[in-house]
């Protein structure tokens, strides 16, 4: 919903060009950060590996994966779902890029832009500010770890392995925003996040649990402003208003069904427990 891309043939050999939208960099999309982190991501075989860019034009020329799309089920079920614990865990590990991903930032970054482009928010932005205020006051937010903070089903893919696409918002951030941003995109049950970070953390503990669940009222509303932003600078013919309410409005359902004053206690005490 972004970007253009290109499959090449050569004959002998096939690769991407990816050419960007418009206005991308209004998204908070740099590209010199994006091929450092696609580099890194490569060097442990997650990514396809970076043949060629330009900072200037912003395209880049990555390898061509004959791999196949995952559906959003076999994601989010064994054995697959361990394959993606498995591989966000190696990425997290990778190493450190320049880049920073805080989504807390980014919900007002984007917020600013909109308002100054005379967009407003479908659905109550002050109350869902003042809920992930809420999240980040019990979580805390330490950029401890290289993420991805875009694991849509589109990119992933699967030959010999599992296979990530896209690192446009990647940057040292919070790895439960990735195990969070997953599980929403690919609306894991609660025994499927269990497992998934079971998975990740070798056991699954209260906290683990609540500091994800907490992540995805962080996810939904970065999501939603996401589409508030295309609202105000894309070209493209979609329904970026529709979009951006169908995410605010998982973000009130999540919000409806769960108890937020005992999960931002219990990640509370469990930050204040590891501080200690």
């Amino acid at each position: 919903m972004t970007n253009a891309n290109f499959l090449v043939d050569f004959g002998d050999e096939q690769v991407v060009l990816r050419i960007p939208g418009r206005n991308t960099g209004l998204l908070g999309i740099d590209r010199r950060h994006e091929a450092t982190a696609n580099r890194l991501a490569a060097s442990i075989g997650v990514a396809p590996e970076v043949l060629d860019e330009s900072l200037s034009q912003g395209y880049m020329v990555t390898r061509f994966l004959s791999a196949r799309p995952v559906p959003p089920r076999e994601l989010a079920a064994e054995p697959m779902l361990e394959e993606v614990a498995v591989t966000l865990r190696q990425v997290h590990r990778a190493g450190a890029v320049e880049a920073v991903f805080d989504p807390y930032t980014v919900v007002r970054d984007y917020h600013e832009l909109a308002i100054s482009k005379g967009v407003v928010e479908p659905f109550d932005y002050p109350h869902a500010l003042s809920v992930i205020g809420r999240v980040k006051e019990a979580r805390g937010y330490e950029p401890s770890s290289f993420c991805h903070n875009d694991l849509l089903n589109e990119n992933f893919l699967f030959d010999t392995r599992l296979r990530i696409l896209d690192w446009e918002y990647a940057g040292m951030g919070d790895p439960f925003f990735d195990l969070a941003n997953f599980s929403i995109n690919h609306e894991l049950t609660m025994s499927a996040d269990e497992l998934l970070l079971g998975h990740y953390f070798g056991t699954c503990q209260p906290e683990h649990v609540a500091a994800l669940t907490l992540m995805k009222l962080t996810s939904e509303l970065r999501e939603a402003m996401w589409g508030v932003v295309q609202l105000a600078v894309s070209d493209l013919d979609i329904d970026f208003a529709a979009y951006s309410q169908g995410r605010a409005d998982r973000f009130t359902s999540l919000l409806d069904a769960m108890d937020l004053d005992a999960l931002c206690d219990e990640v509370a005490t469990d930050r204040e427990r590891r501080d200690r």
